[in-house]
């Protein structure tokens, strides 16, 4: 049992994931295979339909969707075979991306259910993809804030925003009463 299973545990303040997520940071490319078969990266990424063919991405979840964002939606990849996932997101602190978890780390579980390979993107991958990816790692894959944050930083240097964090401090709470009963 790690640390962080410990009955002891309790979602750390805001101030400690920063330590955390600053710590050790090395240079980490475009993109990033952070758990097995999910990616993290950024908009020339998720452009790169030759790159995601050769990846074999299966599927996509842009957490800055829409026209203002990066508009690649569904009929951007209609000569692939790729399915599409967008979240209107904006990488603000006031932002709340809290009602985006469930359904985002929903279409994650059963693209990877099927065997499918996922790119999660935003403009840079680091703050809005960032936190879709932690609370799906919280999510489905019962994985604590800390672990989550550690499963992806061995990978990715990663940087949610101040605002993303707190929500993630909230679910990652919301979620404890569960974990102990798992």
């Amino acid at each position: 049992m790690s640390p962080e299973e410990e009955p002891g545990y309790q979602t750390p303040p805001t101030c400690d994931l920063l330590g955390l997520l600053l710590k050790n940071r090395r240079p980490t490319g475009a993109v990033n295979e952070v758990w097995p078969n999910l990616y993290v990266g950024d908009a020339a990424t998720a452009q790169d339909k030759c790159l995601l063919v050769n990846l074999g991405v299966t599927h996509v979840v842009n957490a800055a969707d829409g026209p203002q964002h990066i508009d690649t939606g569904p009929g951007f990849y209609k000569d692939t075979n790729i399915l599409y996932h967008g979240v209107q997101a904006a990488d603000h602190k006031d932002f709340d991306l809290s009602p985006f978890f469930t359904q985002t780390a929903d279409f994650i579980h059963k693209a990877l259910a099927q065997q499918g390979k996922v790119l999660v993107h935003c403009a840079r991958g680091i703050s809005r993809s960032a936190a879709l990816v932690l609370a799906f790692l919280m999510i489905r894959e019962r994985l604590t804030l800390v672990e989550a944050v550690q499963a992806v930083r061995r990978h990715r240097n990663i940087l949610p925003n101040a605002g993303f964090l707190s929500q993630l401090c909230h679910l990652d709470s919301s979620l404890a009463p569960e974990r102990k009963r798992k």
